[in-house]
């Protein structure tokens, strides 16, 4: 008897094992994808935020119009960083840029002074930037406001499209996630079929039935979610050794994202597969039960 029992502890232990492994790897794979797609956001908000848009003032315009002007832009909202850029600084750029002095031959210095502003991510836009165009052209001491249009409108559209194939990517892995570990608790449950139907037939309640093996495959749930956080944590670890210039993309913060959405998905999904997985077997008929 003693045999019997300490066989079965171990074949429920076997179980218990094997769930979590199968549910971690597959709990990886849904991190992989959310990091994917955060680290794509990142780094398209990092790449708006690289768009300078340049305004050119004019010839001759008054030092306390400027600094007001200067002063405004810096405080608006849509501002990260707000640089003014004077004639002689705008020569010095270009004759590094160029390799020659074009004042040399032109004999005068054809370049004007600027106020280079670096926007906030999700104000590098065109509907936004055009907006903030007439609002800066307003401005008497003005000349013109130039941004690379062209570039910025690529930019956002590559961002989109990747955007859409990892939502995508995301959309099937839940599907595959979710049948995956749907059949692993399954199969989890199915061994102990016979006790659900004995606990059924001597009134116990299916809240009651069903709260062990819930509170089981959460305890699967939690220990996959631990288990793949730490694998992607490893991993990172590991691929940062050889490529530092990825941990611009990856901070605290999103990383926390990302585990808490393995955490969310593990529990989740546990959750429902057990609720599901026990009603199924407790619809059953006694006979049923020796044909699945």
């Amino acid at each position: 008897m003693a045999k019997e029992k300490k066989s079965k502890r171990r074949s429920i232990d076997l179980l218990f094992i094997t769930a979590c492994i199968s549910t971690s790897l597959v709990l990886v794979l849904i991190g992989i994808i959310t990091l994917l797609l955060s680290t794509a956001q990142e780094l398209s908000s990092q790449l708006r935020e690289k768009m300078t848009v340049e305004v050119v003032l004019k010839e001759g315009a008054a030092e306390q119009d400027v600094a007001a002007l200067a002063s405004k832009l810096k405080n608006a909202h849509f501002t990260k960083e707000c640089v003014y850029v004077s004639k002689d600084d705008a020569l010095a750029e270009m004759t590094v840029a160029m390799g020659v002095d074009p004042s040399e031959f032109l004999e005068f210095n054809p370049f004007y002074a600027s106020l280079s502003i670096q926007l906030e991510s999700e104000y590098a836009v065109n509907d936004s930037l055009r907006t903030i165009e007439k609002v800066i052209m307003q401005n008497p001491v003005v000349r013109e406001v130039n941004y690379q249009r062209e570039l910025l409108d690529l930019v956002n559209e590559n961002i989109k499209k990747v955007s859409v194939v990892f939502l995508i990517l995301a959309l099937l892995l839940t599907l595959i996630s979710f049948t995956l570990i749907n059949n692993t608790i399954k199969l989890t449950i199915y061994s102990q079929r016979f006790l659900l139907y004995s606990m059924k037939l001597v009134g116990a309640k299916w809240s009651f039935i069903r709260k062990p093996f819930i509170l089981r495959n959460l305890c699967i749930g939690i220990v996959s979610a631990i288990i793949a956080s730490g694998m992607i944590y490893g991993g990172l670890k590991m691929g940062l050794k050889y490529e530092p210039a990825v941990a611009s993309l990856i901070n605290p913060s999103l990383l926390t994202i990302v585990f808490a959405v393995i955490m969310a998905v593990g529990l989740l999904i546990t959750w429902f597969c057990a609720s599901m997985s026990v009603n199924r077997f407790l619809r059953m008929k006694s006979g049923e039960l020796y044909y699945i």
